[in-house]
């Protein structure tokens, strides 16, 4: 305790070179901290928003996830054949495993009126079959979901999102009322609960049909259908996965050894997309880090020997009344130590702040990446340890006759 009250002491009785050596510390951990917290908060708020399929699904499609390669490669995945509804009820009889397997169409851009009130025109439209609904976690609100034999009959019902709902009727029921897409009429049959809003656009903003109402409207080659799949749990999760993707090439007619020619959307897909993104951020931030904590080490190993130099005589009389080298030693190290850890401190309260600050612009939730807090602790103490050294050293070999005459 002696030696940490000599170390303030002496950093209080400096405080403008401690000042301006601990800066390089917390641009450090500034960076640091502020980097990782924001990635954590973007990463918590997607894996929400990307949990929009249920627990145990994915999703056969088209696309893969991320097309890349440049232009000849997008190429490639848009020749690839649609999947269509009928090769989604053939995999349903193929994989009888699944838990539910559904069928799903998307347009985007649509405007759904009701009397002389209209939406914007950034409506989706789904069509899809009964099992999309538990799939994509939409809970009904009001009224019910479209059946099996609405489908077959090609009937126009529709369910709405919450953000379709509330502006068109306001406080009234929408049940049993008719609403307009593209001129054609759906009758309302149920609301969806409100999801809330991912990155400030909301998640209510789409209505639901039968798909073949949907065909009807707008032809069954429109667009590609997607095939969402959830399975019994998750311990049967990867054998279905894998039937599932053997069955679509037995559809598709894949020969051996060619690569699937539809992809797989899930929510592990998704997220370690995002890794593979945030990594070479997370690696950049690292690199600044380290840039900046080097520099911050050799400043406080300079201004450790300053120190050393200012207060040999200091140094001198304390090893002349009894003081060994090891307290010495430990005294300048504790010295070194503590102007990191109170560079440290500073860099992750303002990496905390800052970085919350810019994740709340896009809506995303409050963090606190304690593991990073924990590597910047370790970081400041390592540095210290490491840069405190030689300095340390050299005042604790100090000859106490050399430095008790040392002017």
């Amino acid at each position: 305790m002696e030696i940490i009250k000599v170390a303030f002491d002496s950093l209080r009785t400096n405080k403008l070179r401690s000042s301006l050596t601990i800066l390089g510390i917390v641009v450090g951990i500034f960076s640091i901290i502020s980097i990782s917290t924001v990635i954590r908060m973007l990463q918590t708020s997607i894996e929400e928003g990307v949990s929009q399929l249920g627990k145990n699904t994915f999703q056969i499609q088209k696309w893969d996830v991320v097309v890349g390669g440049g232009p000849g490669n997008r190429n490639r995945f848009r020749n690839r054949k649609d999947i269509t509804l009928e090769e989604y009820y053939r995999l349903k009889e193929m994989v009888p495993d699944a838990k539910a397997i559904g069928a799903e169409m998307w347009n985007f851009g649509r405007v759904v009126q009701f009397g002389g009130e209209e939406t914007n025109p950034n409506v989706w439209l789904c069509g899809c079959t009964p099992e999309a609904f538990p799939n994509n976690k939409w809970v009904i609100d009001k009224g019910r979901e479209f059946t099996e034999s609405e489908i077959a009959r090609y009937e126009r019902v529709i369910v709405l999102g919450a953000d379709v709902a509330e502006p068109l009727f306001d406080n009234a029921d929408p049940l049993g009322q008719e609403v307009k897409i593209d001129n054609k009429k759906y009758t309302v049959i149920g609301v969806l609960e409100k999801q809330g809003a991912m990155f400030g656009q909301s998640q209510d903003n789409f209505t639901v049909a039968p798909i073949t109402a949907f065909q009807s409207a707008y032809g069954k080659r429109f667009r590609s259908v997607n095939i969402t799949v959830t399975t019994q749990s998750r311990a049967d999760y990867d054998d279905v996965l894998e039937k599932c993707i053997g069955a679509m090439r037995t559809i598709r007619k894949v020969e051996p050894g060619d690569p699937n020619d539809f992809g797989i959307f899930s929510n592990d897909s998704v997220l370690r997309q995002i890794n593979d993104i945030t990594e070479g951020v997370r690696i950049g931030a690292l690199v600044i880090a380290a840039i900046a904590l080097l520099a911050a080490g050799v400043g406080i190993m300079n201004i450790m020997l300053v120190s050393v130099t200012e207060r040999t005589k200091e140094i001198g009389i304390r090893k002349a009344v009894g003081a060994k080298k090891r307290s010495v030693l430990i005294q300048f190290l504790t010295e070194a130590v503590i102007l990191c850890q109170f560079g440290g401190l500073l860099g992750i309260v303002l990496g905390l702040v800052a970085g919350n600050m810019a994740g709340s612009l896009l809506n995303a939730s409050v963090n606190v990446p304690i593991d990073w807090v924990i590597v910047g602790v370790l970081l400041c103490i390592i540095v210290g340890i490491s840069f405190g050294t030689y300095p340390a050293y050299k005042a604790a070999n100090l000859d106490p006759i050399e430095a008790l005459r040392y002017e």
